[in-house]
Parts: structure tokens; sequence; C-alpha cells
């Protein structure tokens, strides 16, 4: 099952409402995608927990309906 590339963005930019989000089909399948995600919510925290909080913002729903997330976190400059 497939997931809207508009979902994902919806469901971070919830979690991150100051979130720049950018999210490219890599097959064109619904289910492999790219998403570069900028916050102010990243500062000061390691790539892991960045990372962490983009995943968490997704539900649950990778390894699921979101079968791969290929993901770039950075500051706002």
């Amino acid at each position: 099952m497939a997931m809207p590339a508009s979902e994902i963005e919806e469901m971070i930019r919830a979690a991150l409402p100051d979130a720049t989000v950018e999210i490219t089909d890599l097959a064109g399948d619904g289910d492999h995608y790219a998403a570069r995600v900028t916050s102010a919510a990243f500062a000061g925290k390691p790539r892991v927990a960045q990372h962490k909080m983009v995943y968490e913002a997704l539900g649950g729903r990778m390894g699921g309906v979101l079968h791969a997330l290929q993901l770039t976190t950075a500051v706002p400059k």
C-alpha cells in the first residue's frame, strides 16, 4: 500500500510546524521517498535525534505503508 507524499509532508509539519519539507518520490511508486526536513527544532540535537523526531512524526508508518524514506535533516541558516 502506497503513502502519498502530501500525507508525509502533513504529518511532519503537524509535529514540526516551522519545518520546511521537501519530498521526492524516488521510484515513482509511492513507496520509496527522499525527504529533506529543515527545522529550528533540530538545533543543538545530534543527527540521530533529529531523524528520530521525524520518524516519531510519522507515527509508526515506517516499514508499513511507508516502505522506505531517505532522510536528510538540517537547521535553518
